[in-house]
């Protein structure tokens, strides 16, 4: 319960893999999941097995759960932020990593602060930049460019834009893709790309099999790829 008249919209990273993953979360982080009664996620089933896997003392059937996913329609935003109106603080959780980025609770962050509420965000692991930080590309300027195009013809062409604009603006560009296309996605990079472009693979980041590889896309044609095998992934590259 928050002291205000109003509670916080706290922003909870999650770990990118829950088994173990509480060992990625600081413990100011855990302290404040621990304490929230009020939750909004992505899939209910998942979001308790994080909870448990982080030490939420529960039980967790009786804490509250609204849904905010793709879905989730403009007109059902407001009534996920009751809780706050009631003074009670509310837990914004991903599916994994920070909430809000490359997540569609950014929504409802805009929406509170809209209605004038205050939003805390907590510190924890996003893949996005632990990739950045391992690839060893350029760091100073980076875009996320989200998913890009599942069309062949449209992915090439986006590919192609992204890596003048990395060319002009020596800007890293990052991507992602759901795991079971990332072979897909790694070939199209690689017939794409030129020679010299930088290419970075991450993958599995923070779990006992993480790997992040970075090498020229020359290099990369001559090498085996890795082995996805639907392993979730970050694609980074600069031109």
């Amino acid at each position: 319960m928050s002291t205000n008249k109003t509670g916080r919209l706290i922003l909870l990273p999650t770990p990118l893999v829950v088994e173990g993953g509480a060992d990625t979360l600081p413990e100011t982080t855990l302290s404040a999941l621990r304490h929230l009664r009020h939750f909004v996620v992505e899939n209910a089933k998942t979001a308790r097995r994080v909870l448990k896997a982080c030490g939420h003392p529960g039980p967790l059937q009786s804490l509250g759960m609204g849904v905010l996913d793709e879905h989730t329609s403009e007109r059902d935003l407001p009534a996920l932020l009751e809780p706050l109106r009631q003074g009670h603080d509310l837990g914004l959780m991903s599916e994994a990593g920070c909430p809000a980025v490359a997540d569609p609770g950014a929504r409802l962050v805009r929406l509170a602060h809209a209605e004038g509420l205050r939003v805390v965000p907590m510190p924890g692991p996003s893949s996005l930049l632990l990739a950045l930080m391992a690839s060893g590309l350029e760091g100073q300027r980076f875009a996320f460019q989200g998913y890009l195009p599942v069309d062949a013809s449209a992915r090439r062409n986006r590919i192609q834009q992204l890596e003048q604009r990395s060319r002009r603006e020596r800007e890293t560009q990052i991507v992602i893709e759901t795991p079971y296309r990332n072979e897909a996605l790694w070939s199209a990079l690689l017939e794409t790309l030129q020679p010299a472009t930088l290419l970075c693979a991450a993958l599995d980041l923070t779990a006992p099999a993480e790997s992040v590889l970075t090498a020229t896309v020359s290099a990369w044609r001559n090498t085996p790829p890795p082995p996805f095998a639907r392993r979730p992934g970050v694609f980074l590259f600069l031109a």
